[in-house]
């Protein structure tokens, strides 16, 4: 016998026990995304008609290198969070919920690790 009531065992656990966290990832990330958006477009008009060379000499540059891979990392993740909510509420099945979201993450994490090693790779020299 119980002597708890239902509020109390559900009290501050929520029904996943981690949406707070996940909603406040998507947001920070949105935010963060944000400014290096605005660098992106700016500095690929900047370099829109250069030539090779130059585009590894600006990948090259440390600034450059940097916001680039927080770019690319802010904007997987961002992208992992949002596809995981949109799995999360239209896939019904609970196998191919798993399987959709164990595909999702491989992808994003793969290309976006390729995507930053390509980036260091380049400036680097490598």
């Amino acid at each position: 016998m119980k002597l708890r009531t239902p509020i109390s065992l559900a009290r501050g656990l929520g029904s996943a026990k981690e949406g707070v966290n996940h909603w406040w990832m998507q947001r920070m990330t949105a935010v963060a995304l944000a400014p290096l958006a605005l660098w992106f477009v700016a500095s690929l008009l900047y370099v829109v008609h250069a030539d090779y060379d130059a585009m590894v000499a600006w990948v090259g540059r440390p600034v450059n290198t940097v916001l680039l891979a927080l770019f690319l990392f802010t904007a997987f993740y961002h992208a992992m969070l949002g596809l995981q909510v949109v799995i999360e509420d239209y896939v019904h099945g609970e196998g191919a919920k798993i399987v959709s979201l164990l595909v999702m993450k491989f992808l994003l994490v793969l290309l976006g690790a390729l995507s930053i090693i390509a980036v260091l790779r380049i400036a680097f020299g490598g």
